[in-house]
């Protein structure tokens, strides 16, 4: 499934794959695809791939200088591989990682290869948390290397409490499969199944997959046919006739059908169409939108009765007779996977009985409070039963979102009657038979942060099942739909059977997302038969038409090289355009009549089918050929010969076309006399030139064509004055200036004509352009923008709106100025700031435009930095007309030689964390910021000295030196802090040690020995002999932690990672040998208690703990 235009790429979840390149900035510019793997060119006789794994360990990695670095090579499928990382980042704040063909250089042309592949940074601490991401490529010449170039957050890679980097070594995992490529073009679905599949529009495989299962729900397309739409209606505004127009494709198509008439009635935009939503949300949505359009209709209800089930929530009191029912309703079931082998045992943890006791009684009305019992039982079951398996959840210790590939089994007849009813509520119709039989499996492949979404499907419920993976559909059998589905843990054939092997097993990424079964007992109502008759007229009529549409222009197309298209161009076309739609050379060619005539046709049948269409006798009609000069202007070159106009079409426009395009292009001479009736052409010698004329008007600064003159060679422009002044409806005695325009590419090139030379002593020949005005004075040319024709051209030429937004809201257009791409940086800051009202120009500062993401460049323009405002709006091979501005404070300038750094002061007493910018010279020191901040905070007393930490994921990595320049401190990923330095550290004992203390939490799922840190690190100063018992007093006192609530936690001594529990008699002193532990990584002191902090979208600054202070900004 590959994207044909690039999507916004500025979302960190959004996981984009690159063929790398190193570029300067933001993501790859072309050829990007979304995190779905492409349609693979597989068949059913192509055998599964060899699959290898290969494992790259990097030692010293955070000390690595080199900006990319390839792996060792490997081979998978009889090929040669390597991996590419780029450690910091291809210029952006991910990690970059890449599979690359090792020999691409050396392979002969023409070579390409196709390979499955996941990349992963494994977790050393914990393998689960492993982050792997897998897609497919055909690699070649041009995409010699495919991956992902924001794998991962370089903050999340460098932490090292995270597990990717530990001891500075970082591992990664390469898993390739290799499949021999097909002609994957040349399968027909249709033919091989009878069956066609779903255009994928960029990252839309999750709704085609949907989609297909939809539509193989007779019952369901009946209704969507039978929904009332009229002949006025449009596909692109209306949801049931976009609908009905996708399903009578699918049913009736031989080829794969577009859903961009769907996804337009959804109200989606491009942007929509490249991000990967949520099949069980879009089902979910999709449906209440139909319920509600099938209101008022013969099909109202359909929904319902088709998806709609019912569940009692019930509390039942224990000791007496009191029972509370809740009835709810549900289109889907959400069911866990996570700790469940199969469907039946999350059916059977769905109505798992709960226990209310204890400090979790239920308060019963009028009982007080009581036992109780909670639970769910079903009511009824719907005929077609939509199963959401929940592969993806949030993990509390990571604070993001996981997906579950663990091994989880479905039946294909599944009996939800089992065990006389165990999920069935007592008010339940035991009557009804809920026994099923499985139609679809949704399947997911890939990781949380995207991948690929196909069907597995049994349209008729026979043996026989289909993969609908979007534009492919192929017969599957029931292991491939099944079983291979399940996830898990799959064996790799063993490669020397003979030795004592360790199989080696590894996870599948591929399982099932979603599960639909219809009832046994409903079958044949639900499987109904579904034909024309069930398509409205107006349907079928606008559908017939729109594929004999598509036909024609498929047969015009096969016939395109029988044919020639001729362009004709005449005065009328000149004088509607000129001035308008065009204010260089002559006409837009795509805008005037086109005939389409065949190659073997002589050119005067063409002249007579000419008369019959335009009321222009054979006889009044000549042609002139078109020609690209070298100056690249388009221009009349010479009139047609008798003897060429009597060739066919196809030899003329093979003398004329030299670019051998199927296009004949002609200018139509056609002399009117005084009635304006048509005269025969005049008589044209080597002596005469056609020259064309453009008047233009200072005053209403506009440009329009006044017609066409011959002139003689030898003669002077003096002699056509009069003519050109009654052309221009002048007075007689009107004094005019002639200027001719030479060329506007890359530069507009307009040059004033001497009237008393020759037009050949001027180099006029046929075609060329002369602009003429009013001859102005000195005093009246002040009076105009563009007094001449050459400013008003190069006006024209380099003129651009753009539009100004505020960098606050970067969505919203503020207001837009016509500027000219040729304006310096000053003359672009001075329209802002005279816009805006801002007396000084150098406090505006501008920010470029991202056409790809559509965001701001995440760096501003420097002062003067570019010369042009053409440069401020180029974004690689694209142009934008979007500029971002800020007002500052302060000059840009001295600005720019200031450095901001954002700090968050920790008051000594009281309960806040306050945020200060603080903006010094570069050269400054840390002294300098303590300096300052000290002018900014209140200190709990005058003398209070302060010192400056830095902070990352709740750990404390440094004290700053107090001369240390502030140029090089980085505020962008790890989190500045300034505090007061506690009097007792000022006067340590010779036996006393300052430790770090930090709070921890651990995943009782987990390995016992994983602690994740959380909330406000800080030092303690530990005495000689100190027992736990009194530095507890003096922590829990500290931290203000109330006594109820101190007792429940756990003290341990942690050293690289490993948790040692502390009793209240053990000395603390005694664990820490080191008096200068300032590492985070050796040695602290933990506080084991649960993070009862809400989670708070901080990427910058992660330190939080359980007593947070409010957060207050000064700027």
């Amino acid at each position: 499934m590959t994207m044909m235009t690039p999507p916004p790429l500025d979302q960190e979840d959004e996981e984009m794959l690159v063929p790398h390149q190193e570029f300067t900035e933001g993501p790859q510019p072309m050829e990007v695809i979304s995190a779905e793997p492409a349609t693979a060119p597989e068949n059913q006789q192509v055998e599964d791939p060899p699959t290898f794994k290969y494992r790259w360990t990097i030692e010293n990695f955070s000390r690595m200088n080199t900006k990319k670095l390839y792996s060792d090579m490997f081979f998978v499928g009889g090929y040669k591989w390597r991996v590419l990382i780029f450690p910091k980042g291809n210029n952006v704040d991910h990690l970059s990682l890449y599979l690359d063909v090792a020999d691409s250089t050396t392979l002969p042309y023409g070579w390409s290869r196709y390979a499955q592949f996941s990349l992963a940074v494994v977790n050393q601490i914990h393998g689960k948390y492993t982050i792997r991401k897998d897609t497919q490529h055909q690699f070649n010449g041009r995409e010699s290397d495919w991956g992902f170039t924001s794998f991962m957050s370089l903050s999340e890679l460098y932490d090292p409490s995270r597990g990717y980097l530990v001891n500075d070594t970082c591992v990664i995992e390469a898993e390739v499969g290799v499949r021999k490529v097909v002609d994957y073009w040349s399968y027909d679905s249709k033919k091989e199944t009878g069956y066609v599949g779903l255009k994928n529009q960029g990252a839309t495989c999750y709704m085609n997959s949907l989609l297909q299962t939809l539509y193989h729900i007779p019952y369901f397309r009946k209704a969507v046919y039978h929904m009332p739409t009229t002949e006025n209606d449009m596909p692109s505004g209306s949801i049931p006739l976009a609908l009905q127009s996708l399903f009578y494709k699918l049913q009736y198509s031989d080829n794969s059908v577009a859903t961009k008439e769907l996804t337009k009635s959804f109200g989606w935009d491009t942007y929509d169409s490249f991000m990967q939503h949520d099949v069980q949300e879009l089902n979910r949505v999709l449906c209440e939108k139909l319920e509600d359009k099938m209101k008022g209709t013969v099909v109202e209800g359909t929904i319902q009765h088709l998806f709609e089930g019912h569940h009692m929530n019930y509390i039942e009191c224990i000791n007496v007779d009191y029972k509370s029912t809740r009835k709810e309703s549900f289109y889907d079931l959400q069911l866990d996977v996570k700790g469940c082998r199969d469907v039946y045992a999350s059916f059977d943890k769905y109505v798992e009985v709960e226990r209310l006791e204890g400090d979790n009684k239920y308060q019963a009305e009028n009982h007080g409070l009581q036992d109780a019992k909670k639970g769910v039982l079903f009511i009824d079951f719907p005929p077609v039963l939509q199963l959401q398996l929940k592969r993806f959840e949030y993990d509390f210790m990571r604070d993001t979102m996981v997906k579950i590939n663990d091994r989880y089994e479905f039946p294909l007849q599944l009996d939800l009657d089992r065990d006389n009813g165990r999920y069935l509520s007592p008010d339940a119709d035991r009557r009804v038979r809920n026994l099923y039989t499985l139609h679809s499996v949704l399947v997911h492949s890939g990781g949380v942060h995207g991948g690929h979404y196909y069907a597995f499907i049994r349209p008729t419920l026979s043996d026989q099942w289909f993969k609908f993976d979007d534009e492919r559909v192929t017969k599957e059998d029931a292991k491939r739909a099944l079983e291979e589905q399940y996830g898990g843990e799959e064996e790799l054939p063993q490669t020397n059977p003979g030795f004592n092997n360790t199989p080696f097993k590894f996870t599948k990424y591929s399982n099932a997302y979603m599960l639909v079964y219809i009832r046994e007992s409903d079958k044949e109502k639900i499987m109904c038969n579904v034909d024309e008759k069930d398509i409205a007229e107006h349907l079928r009529v606008r559908l017939k038409k729109e594929q004999e549409e598509k036909e024609h222009k498929k047969k015009e197309k096969a016939e395109a090289h029988l044919y020639t298209i001729i362009k004709v161009a005449r005065n009328e076309d000149l004088a509607e355009q000129i001035g308008r739609e065009i204010f260089f050379d002559l006409v837009d060619h795509d805008k005037v009549r086109s005939f389409r005539i065949q190659k073997q046709l002589p050119f005067n049948h063409f002249k007579e089918e000419v008369a019959k269409e335009l009321g222009i006798p054979v006889q009044f009609q000549r042609f002139w050929l078109w020609a690209k000069r070298q100056n690249h202007t388009y221009r009349p070159n010479r009139p047609l010969l008798p003897q060429e106009e009597a060739q066919s079409v196809g030899q003329l426009r093979e003398v004329s076309n030299k670019a051998h395009n199927a296009e004949l292009k002609l200018f139509l001479e056609v002399e009117l006399g005084p009635d304006l009736s048509p005269l025969s052409p005049p008589l044209k010698t080597k002596e005469d030139i056609l020259l064309f004329f453009k008047l233009y008007d200072p005053e209403k600064e506009a440009l329009r064509f006044a017609g066409r003159l011959f002139v003689k060679a030898l003669g002077k422009p003096t002699e056509i004055l009069p003519k050109l002044i009654e052309m221009a409806e002048f007075p007689a005695n009107e004094e005019i200036e002639l200027y001719e325009e030479i060329k506007f590419e890359p530069n507009v090139m307009c040059e004033h004509i001497d009237k008393r030379i020759s037009f050949k002593s001027s180099q006029l020949e046929d075609g060329d352009i002369i602009c003429y005005q009013k001859t102005l004075t000195s005093a009246s040319r002040d009076q105009f923008r563009y007094p001449d024709v050459p400013s008003f051209l190069e006006y024209v030429r380099n003129r651009q709106v753009v539009h100004f937004r505020s960098l606050e809201k970067p969505k919203e257009d503020d207001f837009s100025l016509e500027l000219s791409k040729l304006f310096t940086y000053d003359d672009v800051v001075e329209r802002v700031a005279c816009h805006l009202g801002l007396d000084d120009p150098t406090k505006i500062r501008l920010t470029s435009h991202n056409c790809y993401s559509q965001q701001p460049k995440p760096q501003p323009i420097k002062y003067r930095g570019v010369d042009h405002l053409s440069d401020m709006l180029a974004h690689y091979n694209q142009t934008s007309d979007i500029l971002y501005y800020e007002i500052l404070d302060i000059p840009l300038p001295e600005l720019q030689g200031l450095k901001t750094l954002k700090v968050a002061f920790h008051h000594a007493t009281k309960e806040e964390v306050a945020i200060h910018s603080i903006r010094l010279p570069k050269n400054s020191t840390v002294a300098d910021v303590i300096n300052d901040l000290k002018n900014k905070v209140e200190l709990s007393r005058p003398d209070a000295e302060l010192r400056l930490l830095e902070v990352f994921y709740h750990k404390i990595y440094k004290i700053f030196p107090l001369g240390e320049k502030i140029e090089n401190i980085n505020d962008q990923y790890w989190t500045l802090r300034a505090e007061e330095i506690p009097e007792e550290e000022k006067n340590l004992g010779p036996h006393d040690r300052l430790i770090h203390v930090y709070h921890f939490t651990r995943d009782p799922n987990q390995n016992q020995m994983q602690v994740q840190n959380f909330g406000e690190p800080f030092f303690l100063v530990i005495k000689e002999g100190e027992a736990l018992a009194d530095v507890k007093l003096r922590i829990q006192k500290k931290l203000q932690v109330p006594d109820e609530e101190f007792a429940k936690w756990k003290i341990a001594f942690i050293s690289l990672g490993r948790p040692e529990y502390l009793q209240d008699s053990d000395v603390v002193s005694n664990r820490f040998q080191r008096r200068d532990i300032y590492g985070a990584w050796e040695q602290y002191l933990g506080l084991e208690h649960s993070d009862t902090a809400p989670k708070r979208a901080y990427t910058t600054n992660q330190n939080r703990h359980t007593f947070e202070k409010p957060v207050k900004i000064y700027n």
